[in-house]
Formats: structure tokens, sequence, C-alpha cells
């Protein structure tokens, strides 16, 4: 394995991070409130948020693959800002509705853009097996910096109310457009040149023909390449089960925690997932039964602990959240070694639109269910579908590399690359270089 660049890590890992240390998170609703704005046209701002969120997250990935990607992450940063300067200079519900549209398209240009860029700068390198250590790092970074900017909301409220509170958190978003500035850019894996398969109609070879391809290419091999599509549905599944925190709060007062205990219980299970993902690094190459055993446990841990509900059932909670938070890693970091066409982030988009669906559902159930059964009965019972998983993470997880053996590969997406010269996620930096008429 190659040594990475020095500061690379540093930088990837401090870009991720930073996105979360934004002290209007803890306030932005009572900012609304503030301002005049309903209970009901909160939620509807949050409807607006996720609608273009959702909307935006293949497409976005298409043009991460198709231009430059640190290009698109400096992008999501300046939207980022924009979005929470808005809100400050128009403090009204068109403001407010316009600055989450900016943060929804934010989130969704950095959602697959970020791990394609990550993914095919180790490759150059020769260092893919450091993605999960690197993402584990980033997301359990990216939790203490929340909480981070969660306690220096109280402060900064003191000194300038939320005027100050709003712009310190646009210089946070600004100072992350500025890490993007310092992101690297190898060539990609694999390149939108590389793509012949004779099925298409010429759409040119401008940016909308490059952005067509990238489109098609990504959602073919998302669909129809065994391994690949089985690792898209695995990690959307197991991304929608990090959902369940939503509820943690409510299951404790339910069960008659005091309103000032709360944030400490729920504190436990942010350890617990920081924990947990800072660990993937180590836990990259356990077999896939051992991680769907691990998956198993934790789905009984988190039960035995929503059914406890005090100190020791949130221990047990923030135990199994943990060993979610790192399944999930895992399997990203096995799904990007699953990918082999040109089109990364597009393949990567199509898990975080699943992502999002299947966590509709969770949020769904609980609707439909809480009026006749408790939260945590509720949060109980839909840890069955962790089960379910648990049962089909040895068939569908691919294998780590080097460790145990794949299934056949699916080659439907092999006649997308031409004369089979696919470059694949083991290629050597130099066999990478084929891509680099694309600079990010």
């Amino acid at each position: 394995m190659s040594r990475l660049p020095r500061g690379l890590a540093g930088r990837m890992i401090g870009f991720y991070a930073v996105r979360d240390l934004i002290p209007l998170y803890a306030v932005y609703s009572l900012l609304f409130r503030d301002h005049g704005v309903s209970t009901g046209q909160v939620s509807t701002l949050l409807v607006i948020w996720s609608i273009t969120a959702f909307v935006m997250e293949v497409p976005s990935g298409a043009w991460a693959d198709a231009v430059s990607r640190r290009s698109l992450l400096i992008l999501s940063s300046s939207l980022h800002a924009v979005g929470f300067a808005l809100w400050m200079v128009v403090p009204s519900y068109a403001g407010f509705t316009a600055g989450f549209v900016c943060w929804g398209t934010s989130s969704a240009l950095m959602s697959g853009t970020f791990e394609a860029l990550l993914y095919d700068e180790l490759a150059a390198h020769g260092a893919t097996p450091s993605y999960a250590r690197l993402m584990g790092w980033a997301n359990s970074l990216s939790m203490v910096a929340n909480l981070v900017g969660t306690v220096l909301a109280a402060p900064l409220f003191h000194l300038g109310g939320y005027g100050l509170v709003g712009w310190a958190s646009v210089g946070v978003a600004s100072l992350q457009g500025l890490l993007a500035v310092s992101l690297p850019g190898a060539p990609r894996i694999a390149d939108v040149e590389d793509v012949d398969d004779g099925r298409t109609p010429d759409v040119g070879d401008g940016l909308a023909g490059r952005y067509v391809t990238m489109l098609r290419c990504g959602l073919s091999e998302a669909m129809r390449q065994r391994t690949v599509r089985h690792a898209v549905l695995i990690t959307a599944l197991l991304l929608s089960f990090m959902v369940y925190d939503e509820y943690f709060a409510l299951v404790a007062r339910e069960k008659g925690a005091a309103t000032q205990t709360v944030p400490i219980l729920v504190g436990l299970t942010v350890a617990g997932q920081a924990i947990g993902t800072a660990l993937a690094g180590r836990t990259a190459r356990l077999s896939r039964r051992v991680i769907a055993g691990a998956l198993g446990v934790a789905a009984a841990l988190i039960a035995v602990g929503m059914a406890e509900g005090r100190w020791l059932g949130f221990l047990a909670i923030g135990v199994g959240y943990g060993i979610t938070a790192n399944a999930v890693i895992v399997a990203e970091a096995r799904f990007q070694d699953a990918i082999s066409g040109p089109a990364r982030a597009t393949v990567t988009s199509v898990t975080g639109l699943l992502s999002e669906s299947f966590s509709v559902m969770v949020y769904a159930a609980f609707a439909l269910g809480s009026p006749w059964v408790a939260v945590s009965t509720m949060a109980i019972a839909l840890t069955a579908p962790m089960v379910v998983v648990a049962t089909l993470l040895p068939r569908w997880l691919p294998a780590a590399r080097h460790n145990e053996p794949e299934p056949a590969p699916n080659h439907d997406f092999g006649a997308e690359v031409s004369g089979g010269d696919s470059v694949g996620p083991g290629a050597s930096p130099a066999a990478a270089g084929r891509g680099s008429s694309s600079q990010r």
C-alpha cells in the first residue's frame, strides 16, 4: 500500500467534520418561531428541505461524475453558507424557505460527491483499504463537532442573540468551503471516455452529453449489476436504521426520565455511535457472518434498552447503536469497492436516495402507530427489520478484499466499458490515470 500524501487524511476528515460545527442547528426552530412562523409552517419548511434534498440527490451525483467533484464540494459549502445568511438577512417564512432550498441542494451536492472523491483519491495512491478508517473517523468527529456546535450556541446567543449564532454559522460553512479548495483532485478510476456500449444514441461530447452518460451509467450499474445492487440495498437499509435516534428522547421521557436527564441519556447513544464509527477501520475486514451476528446483537440490545428505558437501558442502546453505526461504515466501504464503472458518485447517490426513502417509511410507521401504542413499543417493533437485514447481510454485503471469496461477478455492466478494459477499484495508480482528462 502506498503512503498517503502528507495532510490528506486531515484535510478530508476536517472538511467532512466541520459540516456539523454549526451553532444554528441547536436553535433554528426557535428562530423561526420567534419571527412569527407557526408550528405548522415549521413543518412545511422541513418538508421543503427534505423534498429538495430528495429530488436533487441522484441528479447531483451525476453532475459529480461529469464535472469537477472538488468544485461541487466548494459550491455545496457556499450554498450552505448562503442558506444561513438568508435566514439572517430575510428572517421571514419566504427567507427561511429559500434558505432551506439552499441547504437541501447543498446536502445533495455533497452526498455521494465526497465519498467518490475520497475513494478515487485513495485508489490513486493504492490505499483504498484506508477508506473505512477515514470515513469512520470523519463520521465520529462530525458527531463531536455537532456536540461542540450545540454547546457553543448558548454563549453565542447570550452575547449576540440569533444574529451572532447565525453569522457564526455562516462563518463555519465558509470555512468548510476553504477546506474544500484544499482538497485533492486525483484522476478517477474510470471515466466517461471509457463508456461505449453501443446501445445509447449519441448525446454529444459536451457537458450535457457527459451528464446524460454518467446518469445512465450510474443508474445502470446500481440496478443491473447484482453485487452492486445488493450492496446499494443493504447499505441503504443500514443507513435508515440510524434515524431511530430521533425518538430516543421521547422514549426517555416516556419511561419517566426528568427533562434535565434526557440529554445525558441521549448523549450515551451519541457516544456509542461516535465510538462505533471510529472503530470502523479495525472492523473493516471482519467476515460477513460476524458482521451479521453483531447486527443481530445490536438489534437485541436496542430492543432491550428501549424496554428498560433508564440508565442501563440507554447504555445498552448506545452499545447497539454503536455496532449499527460501525456496520454502516463497513458496508459503505465495501459498497465503494464493488463499484467498477465511471459513475461512482451517481451510484452512491442512489444509495442516499433509497436510504431517505426507507427513513420516510420509519417515520411513517411511528406516525401511524403512535396513537395506539407507546413510542418505546414502536421502537422495539422496528428492530425487527434489523434482524431481517442481518439475515440478508451474509449474502448481500460484498466480502472484504483478500479476506473472503466473492460470489461470481455479474457482468451485465461490463458491456458498458469499451473493449472490456474496465479499470476496477483495485487498479494501480497508473491505470487509474486513464481518467485524467476529467479534472475534479
